[in-house]
């Protein structure tokens, strides 16, 4: 029953992003230059009933907070669905102010060799959580259910697989502070970065890829993302880059997103 009604939800939430995207289309033609602003902070709207282990505090981070209205409704979307968490918002000049101020020195020197926003975030949200613990989300992730009934209270981490592979993403995480798996998953980061000879992509030297080697055969708790959260429901490349087109991650080749010098 429960996989039927994640499929249900999931359907529904894909229907309606989908109306947002079209609709998104005529909007900005007629208002070209109008923008939404994305909170840097933003308080639970209910009252938690029981104390969980992971802390009910959502972090996203993006180039600007300046949104378009498919990028908006969708942050919209997730305050509903995470109506007891608390939501802290960074752009890429703030999360590099935190980068400076709170990882440490050969993690920070190794962050900042990197010239890809995607590349800064997929090391700058290991470092926020592993600090603080917490649920990372990219900016284009949707939940399919709410967010208080996803995480159960003793939870300690939450990972998505895609569909029935061992492949884990990054788009969605959640866990306690100081956690083993983030820890090494940083220090493999770092060491991708620093390797002078390395011609890996994004994807390979800072993402999802790093995640699933760290992981390998260790006993994580999983979900589908069908169950937890989805990506691309209300927004598209265009949507999401349309201040800064062209600058989405995949059109850098491999080994272009650091600096050599």
């Amino acid at each position: 029953m429960t996989r039927f009604f994640s499929n249900i939800s999931m359907t529904c939430v894909r229907v309606f992003g989908n109306i947002i995207k079209l609709l998104s289309y005529p909007f900005h033609f007629v208002f070209p230059k109008l923008r939404f602003n994305i909170p840097s902070y933003s308080k639970a709207k209910l009252s938690n009933c029981s104390e969980k282990a992971i802390p009910r505090t959502i972090w996203q981070i993006n180039f600007s907070s300046r949104s378009t209205l498919a990028v908006y409704a969708n942050y919209l979307f997730n305050r509903l669905m995470s109506l007891q968490y608390d939501y802290k918002f960074m752009t890429n000049k703030e999360g590099d102010e935190f980068m400076r101020n709170n990882a440490p020195e050969e993690v920070y020197k190794a962050y900042s060799k990197l010239n890809d926003g995607a590349a800064k975030a997929d090391l700058w949200r290991m470092v926020v959580l592993n600090k603080f613990g917490g649920i990372y989300m990219d900016i284009d992730a949707t939940l399919v259910w709410p967010l208080e009934s996803t995480i159960s209270d003793d939870a300690e981490s939450l990972f998505i697989r895609k569909n029935n592979k061992d492949d884990y993403t990054n788009y969605f995480l959640a866990t306690t502070p100081n956690s083993a798996i983030f820890k090494e998953t940083i220090r493999t980061i770092v060491t991708n970065i620093n390797c002078t000879e390395s011609q890996k992509s994004v994807y390979e030297a800072t993402g999802p890829c790093v995640l699933t080697k760290v992981i390998g055969d260790k006993s994580v708790f999983w979900k589908k993302r069908n169950q937890v959260c989805i990506q691309g429901a209300f927004t598209n490349e265009y949507l999401q880059y349309m201040d800064k087109p062209g600058s989405k991650w995949t059109h850098k080749k491999p080994g272009e997103f650091i600096n050599r010098d």
